[in-house]
């Protein structure tokens, strides 16, 4: 069979899902195919029974094709399958740019085509953390990458989502539902309902004093999908990622037993709730964080067809995750199979410690593999949500776990070349710095799974720099996970050290990346410049900017105030450059990707630092602001002459170091300056 830009799509079925897959294959029709006397061979549609839920066949002949199914997602796979089987569109193909060479048509032979059957039942993603997309609008559409994710998620296999969070999960859910992905939900937000203290302003939200509100408000979310597939999440978390006992003020709960017996008295609740409204319901409950903890000490109890789903750490270990100081680090996985269990998994985390969100999972594809080996000897296969934050970072995993939902062994050397051949031309150093992003990456910790993100250099210096502002404060409580009970100079110098080790180690790899771009041209080049090497820039300048902002430390210690005080202004810099990085890597309709990126916020630690620089001025200039200018703006023979006191307007800090650095040259920081240039 031939298909080409005369091949039409017939169909019967009126179904929103169905139409919209229509709708792409169309799409990546015309984007395939130039104009020409190919046949108007036709792609059908045929309902047809005895097929399982998800399932197709696509029977090709002379004069077309049929797709063969049963239901929605049926016809959607069908119809996604031609797209990337015959006509070469991949799943990331809007997230990675790829470039479609038009052609005059293709042949097919013909025959009869099945899909792989997926290993996983309900497979997806949460759009978390979705900072960047929910600010970024393709041509001023605002919805589009929502749906671009959506069918970015479909086109992998998978079929549930949570489509964001908080108020987006409720904006976006409805196109989710018309795209035919089941819908889940947050395990902070259960039943996908509206959060207790927005809609009650002013009340504290204790459960026991305010039960009627919360029970409307799990019953009106009920009621607002109760036409949609969804699997219930059940459960009682806090207003926001935290146990509720911490926001709760009637002194209830202050035990472990009391904590898990109103979780399970909630979950059986909300269950019942569920059963009024909807035929035949599929539950979860997430076994999250401190929910895990009170599980595994047997205070939390539930009905045994709830779907069980345990988290990783957010680093990839299935082990509860780090609160705070807390690294309990309990295993997540039950002792036997279990009949009815899933998992939560991250390949994107925000912890405001260590984790990553704008750059890819600093762990192994092999390291994934063997985690995700476990979760599958342990039968739990109902559910499988990975977070994928704002999708574009994190494709590489995104695309190697989507592997793992049908049953495949993924490694860092097969997913590498795959990746590399899907999407940067086959290119052998592309294939080589995805391979070997994990071993540039920072140990902040003993075991396997501890591995830094670029969260690790902006959340901790933050921290240290507002503590060092404030002064005479003992120590940075928020940091001792990492340094332990120590001094704040001390906790400033541990990390600092850490990153100053590290950094041989991602320079190098920087600059294999940067030889790679140099080897590539065209789009393909584009694309690696904005994907690869920009990750390897933001830890690059990022790591460099916090040794340097220790070296700033010491000099401020030592109250050698120029030196810190350009030190400072060193390692803002580059902060500063891995948010230009950021910012230069969009193209196209990836203008403003960058704009809202307010985790990580590199620009906002380069702030921080600026204002270090300024405290280190006051101590080491005078009241009035002149010592320095005159010893970095004026020569030697000039400095004495005081007839007029400044010859020109005050220098804010920046001007400041800028002009000194001009003058003396970058790194050689002592005042007055002697090698004075004009």
């Amino acid at each position: 069979m031939i298909i080409g830009l005369n091949t039409k799509i017939r169909y019967s079925d009126e179904r929103p899902a169905v139409k919209n897959a229509v709708e792409i294959l169309e799409r990546d029709i015309a984007k395939c195919f130039n104009r020409s006397d190919t046949a108007a061979n036709e792609i059908i549609l045929e309902k047809k029974g005895g097929f399982a839920d998800e399932d197709f066949m696509l029977t090709v002949t002379d004069d077309g094709m049929i797709i063969s199914a049963d239901d929605e997602l049926g016809f959607v796979y069908g119809l996604l399958y031609i797209s990337k089987e015959f006509l070469g569109i991949q799943p990331f193909w809007f997230w990675m740019d790829q470039r479609i060479k038009k052609r005059d048509s293709i042949n097919v032979e013909i025959g009869e085509y099945r899909p792989k059957k997926p290993k996983v039942q309900y497979r997806g993603w949460f759009i978390n953390d979705e900072v960047l997309i929910m600010k970024w609008a393709v041509d001023g559409d605002y919805e589009l990458p929502w749906k671009m994710a959506f069918e970015a998620l479909l086109r992998c296999g998978g079929n549930i989502v949570i489509p964001g969070t908080d108020k987006n999960s409720r904006l976006h859910r409805q196109l989710a539902s018309d795209m035919g992905l089941w819908l889940t939900h947050h395990h902070a937000e259960p039943l996908g309902a509206e959060m207790f203290i927005r809609q009650y302003p002013g009340e504290a939200p204790n459960y026991f004093e305010h039960k009627a509100q919360f029970h409307k408000l799990w019953r009106d979310a009920v009621e607002e999908q109760k036409n949609m597939k969804v699997v219930w999440c059940l459960g009682f978390r806090g207003q926001g990622d935290c146990p509720f006992w911490s926001q709760d003020t009637s002194g209830r709960y202050d035990t472990d037993e009391k904590r898990g017996a109103l979780i399970s008295e909630i979950i059986e609740l909300q269950k019942r709730m569920v059963l009024e409204k909807v035929k035949n319901p599929v539950f979860c409950t997430n076994l999250y964080g401190e929910v895990m903890e009170l599980y595994d000490d047997g205070h939390i109890s539930f009905d045994e067809e709830i779907i069980k789903v345990s988290a990783d750490n957010g680093f990839g270990k299935m082990v509860t995750r780090r609160r705070d100081n807390h690294t309990a680090r309990v295993l997540s996985m039950p002792d036997a199979p279990v009949e009815h269990g899933g998992i939560y998994y991250h390949v994107s985390f925000y912890d405001l410690q260590a984790a990553n969100h704008i750059t890819m999972l600093p762990n192994s594809v092999d390291f994934v593999n063997r985690e995700l080996d476990e979760v599958n000897s342990m039968n739990m296969t109902d559910f499988w949500v990975i977070n994928c934050s704002n999708i574009r970072p994190h494709t590489y995993f995104l695309d190697a776990v989507s592997r793992k939902w049908y049953g495949e062994t993924i490694s860092d050397k097969q997913q590498s070349k795959d990746f590399a051949a899907d999407y940067y031309g086959g290119d052998a150093g592309a294939e080589e710095c995805l391979r070997e992003y994990h071993n540039a990456m920072i140990a902040y910790g003993a075991h396997a799974d501890e591995h830094c993100g670029e969260q690790f250099y902006n959340e901790n210096l933050r921290m240290l720099a507002n503590h060092i502002i404030r002064g005479n404060v003992p120590k940075c409580g928020g940091m001792e996970w990492l340094t332990g009970d120590m001094p704040l100079d001390e906790q400033a110098q541990f990390f600092c050290r850490m990153c100053m080790r590290g950094l041989p180690r991602l320079k190098a790899y920087y600059d294999r990346c940067l030889e790679v771009s140099e080897s590539l041209e065209g789009d393909i080049r584009k694309l690696f410049d904005s994907t690869i090497l920009l990750q390897a820039r933001i830890h690059y300048h990022c790591c460099s900017g916090a040794d340097l902002f220790g070296k700033g430390c010491e000099h401020y210690k030592n109250k050698d105030m120029f030196r810190a005080f350009m030190v400072f202004g060193d390692a803002a810099e580059e902060f500063d450059a891995a948010n230009m990085a950021m910012r230069g890597s969009e193209y196209g309709v990836w203008k403003g990707f960058y704009f809202n990126e307010c985790f990580a916020d590199c620009k906002h630690t380069a702030y921080m630092i600026k204002k270090l620089m300024g405290i280190a001025r006051e101590y080491g200039d005078n009241a009035r602001h002149d010592k320095w200018y005159r010893e970095i703006m004026y020569a030697p023979e000039d400095r004495g002459v005081m007839t007029l006191l400044v010859n020109d307007n005050h220098m804010e800090d920046n001007e400041l170091y800028i002009a000194a650095k001009k003058r003396i040259g970058k790194g050689q920081y002592k005042l007055p300056i002697e090698n004075w240039k004009k």
